[in-house]
């Protein structure tokens, strides 16, 4: 069982203590930050970075979780003597095949309903597309996107998930737990700043469903795939004045006018896309006993892989 895997390390408090401050440190302090300045101070360092080429800004944005990743990873390591696998899958090795899949059908998705929207109204849409800039996105996206989501997934699905699993002894409080923070993980993201608080409910939904398929698929292989094709996606296809990340991407919102209805996409696409995607993961990988998955109780005695 996925969450058990903790138990194949040295879980002291003042291990766990350690790590999650190494991990989460400077989010923490950029959430303080954020929560005691004022809005005039948050625009203006907004600007600031908008004022940046873009794909400058898209570096500095992401190249600060290679080192959070490795930092992750050496704690884990280090300090709770357990593997990498043991944090990414109950599995005795990583199925890519899984990660492959879950990639792929977020890409579909994404491009369905984007196409679905150009067509029927593409008013506000702006084509965006220069090769040579999109060429040096793609490559920079293709080489820091992996980085980026994987230390979310780690910290989040994986080592937040197990830790906070063995210490509640059941399933659902780490589902929860989990899911809430990754929303407020991005609560100074610019789009919260633009369209309001209510983005926080899609950051909250996004967190559930990726601890749904990694409770339910007992490893991180598909939550992994799918926060990487959607951040690729959010990247190459489409950005705004008011996107975290700003980027040479194919298409362009012309408008802050139409953030509204921005938000109001991003909602129906959560409420009816995410089961679908659900649904055919558990058809796909034979998911039975949702129950017993995602609010049952964790034992120190399971059988673990070894």
């Amino acid at each position: 069982m996925f969450i058990e895997q903790a138990y194949k390390g040295k879980n002291n408090w003042w291990r766990v203590l350690i790590t999650t401050f190494v991990a989460t440190a400077i989010f923490i302090l950029n959430f303080v930050v954020y929560i005691f300045s004022s809005k005039e101070t948050i625009d203006s360092s907004y600007d600031l970075m908008k004022s940046w080429p873009k794909i400058v800004s898209l570096v500095a944005n992401l190249v600060p979780f290679v080192f959070l990743l490795a930092l992750l990873f050496v704690t884990v390591h280090f300090i709770h003597k357990r593997s990498i696998i043991s944090l990414t899958t109950s599995r005795k090795k990583v199925d890519f095949s899984r990660i492959a899949f879950s990639f792929a059908l977020v890409v579909f998705f994404t491009l369905l309903s984007f196409g679905i929207s150009y067509y029927i109204d593409n008013s506000s849409v702006i084509w965006n597309f220069h090769l040579g800039k999109f060429l040096i996105l793609f490559g920079v996206s293709l080489l820091l996107f992996p980085t980026q989501i994987g230390f979310e997934e780690y910290l989040f699905r994986g080592y937040l998930m197990q830790q906070i699993g063995i210490i509640a002894k059941n399933r659902w409080t780490p589902l929860v737990i989990t899911s809430v923070f990754f929303g407020l993980f991005h609560n100074a993201n610019p789009e919260v700043s633009e369209m309001g608080y209510g983005v926080m409910v899609f950051y909250i939904g996004t967190g559930f469903l990726l601890g749904i398929m990694t409770l339910m698929d007992e490893s991180l292989e598909l939550s992994l795939g799918f926060h990487l094709g959607n951040n690729l996606m959010a990247a190459l296809l489409i950005t705004s004045d008011y996107s975290a990340l700003q980027t040479d991407a194919v298409f362009r919102l012309s408008t802050k006018e139409n953030t509204a209805d921005t938000l109001n996409e991003m909602i129906l696409s959560m409420v009816i896309i995410y089961p679908i995607i659900l649904f055919i993961l558990a058809k796909k990988y034979k998911w039975t006993n949702w129950k017993e998955k995602l609010t049952g109780r964790v034992s120190e005695n399971t059988n673990l892989n070894t």
